[in-house]
């Protein structure tokens, strides 16, 4: 096709092709997985990191609590993690997934500090451990309330000093196949408009969570569900989509989808739960009172919202020294104030939302799915270490142990002889459609009836029904492949699998 031919209407969507544009490796996503896999694959290995937007833009940035692991020792313990964990999952943890989690954690954990990650430190220099929701010991390592961030800005420099290592930024996956020896990406770049395709022996996906499948979430906006949805059409097990975990403390700020998370550690270093008639009452639901898994605390809130007909809920922590909280939490402070509450002496208006997915691309102890050469880590796989619910800060070590574990297989199979790569030939569509407004706001509005904190089954199989009408109109529709189509197929599909898991 001859490109001064095209119509100015035709041209951005012009596939530009690529010859011999093969790599090793190509790692979808520059989360805390996707990175630190980049990071632990073999120096001569060629890997491409395709980011979806800016490199800091990740569901592992808004992380705050920290990180969990087992560093001290003396008072503390690997089986004492592990029941913790398995307690917060309501024992449907898998076992070996687990083992591996809490016994890999503190290496991988201990290695950040050599990538120059920041944690707080007592005054004695001691790395300084806070408490969570699930915890029976303080095993949490964080760098103030911006644990997530911190790590990622790190991990960020590392990867860039990287010569074997391509990033490319503004990079969304359109297609994925596989392709004689490996795998075909289709890609669109999205500030110049322009498709191309690389091809690489193995392919980790890193692509984090499906937020923004809900009306509100504490998610950062370029969770859709991406990698999911790219998996399940090469024909990937996909499991457990249902079990979403709706975090009890955002802040109840109706006017945005994306709720600013107020984090596990507030509660773990001391601050109260509060119904509209400002009382504590975690008492009638769980004896761990604000220190109960996230499930329990959430559902215990529409429960009590049921009991007093009110949706108001509060945090407080005022009682703490003033100094304190804004040292402790200097983020949320700021974010607070931004809406006109100051933590030190107001109470925080906090409510459920959408935070985390505990099911995705089902993955085993090398984080290889079920198709050959195709890896998956971090939130948008399925390891099973979470069980039916998380317990806070696993998800960060997760994505270290579960990333590292499939660049150490990688580096292994790349070892060996490796036949050439031949490239998946994706096709030029022709006359594609403009995608019709009001596809994403649809499924929003179906899941938030069908499945928010307790499972509404009748809102489950109507909406199931109108999802099914969405993907094959979405799939079949020859629609322009632009960012929002690229998300709403993504979201709609995303959806589709998860009510289809609860009918």
């Amino acid at each position: 096709m001859n490109a001064a031919a095209l119509t100015d209407a035709a041209k951005k969507f012009l596939k530009v092709k690529i010859v011999n544009k093969n790599y090793d490796v190509i790692v979808v996503g520059s989360g805390v997985a996707g990175l630190y896999c980049a990071l632990n694959l073999k120096p001569d290995a060629k890997v491409l990191l395709l980011c979806k937007r800016q490199l800091t833009l990740s569901n592992s940035s808004l992380a705050q609590g920290g990180v969990a692991a087992v560093i001290d020792e003396e008072n503390d313990s690997i089986a004492s993690h592990q029941n913790d964990t398995l307690i917060a999952g309501g024992f449907k943890n898998n076992p070996d997934s687990l083992k591996l989690l809490v016994t890999k954690g503190p290496e991988e954990v201990r290695k950040l500090i050599d990538y120059n990650v920041d944690f707080d430190r007592d005054g004695n220099g001691n790395i300084h451990m806070t408490l969570e929701g699930g915890h029976s010991k303080p095993r949490i390592l964080h760098h103030k309330d911006c644990t997530g961030r911190e790590i990622v800005e790190k991990l960020i420099e590392a990867v860039k000093k990287l010569p074997n290592v391509t990033i490319m930024e503004d990079t969304m996956v359109c297609d994925l196949k596989k392709s004689a020896h490996g795998f075909s990406v289709d890609t669109l770049h999205v500030k110049e408009n322009r498709r191309e395709e690389y091809s690489a022996h193995f392919c980790l996906l890193a692509t984090g969570g499906i937020g923004r499948v809900y009306k509100y979430t504490t998610n950062s906006k370029i969770a859709t569900g991406d990698g999911i949805a790219l998996a399940y059409r090469i024909g990937a097990k996909i499991k457990n989509l249902h079990l979403v975990q709706f975090h009890p403390t955002a802040f109840n700020n109706s006017n945005t989808r994306e709720c600013f998370l107020i984090s596990e550690s507030v509660r773990g270093e001391g601050a109260y739960l509060l119904n509209c008639n400002k009382e504590r009452f975690m008492d009638r639901y769980d004896e761990r009172l604000e220190l109960a898994p996230r499930d329990v605390v959430s559902q215990a809130i529409i429960k009590e919202e049921a009991r007093t007909g009110s949706y108001k809920f509060y945090l407080d922590i005022t009682y703490k020294p003033a100094d304190f909280i804004r040292n402790r939490f200097p983020m949320i402070y700021q974010n607070l104030l931004k809406e006109g509450y100051d933590m030190t002496k107001d109470l925080i208006p906090v409510y459920p939302c959408q935070h985390y997915l505990m099911g995705g691309i089902d993955v085993g102890l090398h984080s290889e799915t079920s198709i050959d050469g195709l890896y998956a880590a971090g939130e948008c796989s399925h390891t099973g270490v979470h069980g039916n619910n998380r317990l806070a800060s696993n998800s960060l070590l997760e994505a270290l142990v579960f990333s590292k574990q499939a660049a150490l297989d990688i580096n292994e199979k790349l070892s060996g002889n490796l036949p050439e790569i031949i490239p998946y030939n994706f096709p030029i569509q022709t006359d594609p459609k403009p995608l019709p407004p009001g596809t994403r706001t649809e499924v929003r509005a179906i899941m938030q009836k069908a499945h928010f904190v307790v499972p509404n089954p009748a809102e489950a199989l109507r909406g199931f029904e109108r999802l099914r009408e969405l993907k094959h109109f979405l799939d079949d529709g020859n629609f322009e492949v632009t960012p929002d189509f690229i998300e709403a197929r993504s979201l709609t599909t995303v959806a589709y699998l998860m009510l289809k898991e609860m009918i």
